[in-house]
């Protein structure tokens, strides 16, 4: 069973999952700090089904790539089937359609950058980060 749990991607090590430093989105309300705080840093969001096993693994792809300093960017978490209006809400604000998972980074009010399901990739968002 080792081999095939090796194959499927099931482990039995412990080793300690890498944290992102996360701000949970939860409120209507944040989406205007949000836009606010895109003003003085790249805001990122990422949207996540928490139902969904080709969002789980993006995520977990995003995670294991991730390596910007905290300071360089606002990365914001959006449980979707827990906030599916909050999400509605980003769709209407920064004018892009709804997709699960999904990726969008903010700079000065405006959505520079947005990507779904495989094509979410953590060098892409780099040049939006590493401009400053």
């Amino acid at each position: 069973m080792g081999l095939i749990n090796k194959i499927f991607g099931k482990t039995t090590d412990s080793a300690p999952k890498k944290a992102l430093p996360w701000i949970q989105l939860t409120t209507l309300e944040q989406l205007d700090e949000v836009e606010k705080q895109s003003f003085k840093k790249p805001v990122v969001i990422f949207k996540h089904s928490t139902r969904c096993g080709t969002s789980s693994m993006v995520l977990r792809h995003f995670t294991n790539d991730y390596s910007f300093p905290e300071e360089g960017v606002y990365l914001y978490f959006l449980d979707l089937l827990s906030y599916r209006d909050i999400s509605n809400e980003i769709a209407v604000k920064f004018q892009v359609l709804h997709q699960s998972p999904q990726l969008l980074v903010i700079k000065n009010g405006q959505v520079v950058h947005h990507a779904s399901h495989y094509h979410i990739q953590v060098e892409d968002i780099a040049t939006f980060i590493e401009k400053e």
